[in-house]
């Protein structure tokens, strides 16, 4: 396996200002706004996905989600296909695939396909949550026995031998080949918002991303996690850790708030049973909270970064330090698209290109 996660390219965004610079990536769960077609959404994605590679944004991922109107990546190997076509140079993967809702024999031909393709530019992040509700789980499986994640070792080990070709001889799917076989592999990235996925990253010596854009609470103890029990592999000489973080750069804080507020309000109703197409500002500062939603929002909102160019890079440089992350990948889910592109063109304005 190869993670290709520590050559840095020339021209590569980078945050710079702490003790030592760091990546700068995106994550894009393809909201769907009110009014706006799923289609819309995924052009206007495509359409993010080119400007941040001329940016120099260092990856672009897609999340996995089902059964929510207001998110439109389903597939992310369907998406990554298109973007990587509309696209030339920045990596491309998942952020993840929910392992356990497929077979293994079938992420492998995507991603070896995807990889086939597109030689060098492909991650491969796997969480084991379902990234939906139970029933929705049930129905993606198939099943009425759904997993708990105790066989997510198990169900990676075969991922990784049909990529790779590696089953021995009497192993019963010895003689069942993952089509097609790329020459390189796609980078395997393991996901997780627990001290459970850091663990088994760390076992298996390959790079790791925490969740704290939606689990801060959990950040540091997994990340020290990751770092003390991490054993040298084919893939990585040391550990490279990577965490998820909600941004919203707008050119006053005051407005940069005002946009970043329907994210929240947009949990709140997925978490409560009520999920829809994304609201608007506007709805989100008219919606009346109780006193439980407030502090729902107040949790939920204590690890986002919010606020003009100066407010995010200080906020930026503060979490890279107290971490000690490589990288950091920024999800921003704003209802109007242009406000979205502009929040990810300030964030390069005020990181640096390297040389």
């Amino acid at each position: 396996m190869s993670a290709g996660p520590t050559t840095v390219a020339p021209g590569e965004l980078r945050l710079l200002g702490g003790e030592r610079p760091v990546r700068l990536s995106i994550l894009d769960v393809v909201p769907v706004g009110r009014g706006v077609t799923p289609g819309q959404a995924l052009h206007r994605s495509t359409a993010l996905a080119q400007r941040a590679e001329q940016l120099g944004y260092h990856r672009y991922w897609v999340a996995e989600h089902h059964s929510l109107p207001s998110i439109a990546s389903s597939s992310p190997a369907v998406l990554l296909a298109h973007l990587a076509s509309a696209t030339g140079t920045m990596r491309l993967g998942s952020g993840g695939v929910m392992l356990p809702n497929h077979s293994p024999l079938v992420i492998a031909e995507q991603f070896g396909m995807l990889e086939s393709l597109h030689p060098g530019r492909i991650d491969l992040g796997l969480g084991r949550a379902p990234g939906t509700d139970p029933m929705t789980a049930r129905a993606l499986r198939r099943t009425s026995q759904l997993s708990d994640g105790e066989d997510f070792p198990q169900q990676l080990a075969e991922l990784v031998a049909w990529l790779e070709g590696s089953f021995p001889d009497d192993h019963p799917y010895a003689q069942v080949k993952a089509v097609p076989h790329a020459p390189s592999l796609p980078a395997i990235w393991l996901l997780g918002s627990s001290g459970y996925s850091a663990q088994l990253a760390a076992m298996l010596g390959l790079p790791f991303s925490f969740a704290h854009h939606f689990s801060g609470g959990g950040t540091l103890e997994a990340l020290s996690l990751y770092r003390d029990t991490f054993r040298i592999s084919e893939t990585l000489d040391e550990p490279y850790a990577m965490i998820g973080v909600n941004v919203v750069c707008a050119d006053t804080d005051e407005h940069a708030h005002w946009l970043a507020a329907p994210q929240a309000l947009s949990m709140l109703r997925m978490r409560t049973g009520r999920p829809g197409p994304a609201p608007t500002p506007q709805e989100a500062a008219e919606y009346s909270y109780t006193p439980a939603e407030k502090e729902f929002v107040r949790k939920l909102t204590a690890t986002y970064v919010v606020g003009s160019p100066a407010t995010v890079r200080e906020s930026l440089l503060e979490l890279a330090g107290r971490t000690g992350v490589q990288e950091l990948m920024v999800t921003t889910n704003v209802s109007d698209p242009d406000e979205r592109v502009r929040s990810f063109e300030l964030l390069a304005d005020v990181a640096a290109l390297t040389t």
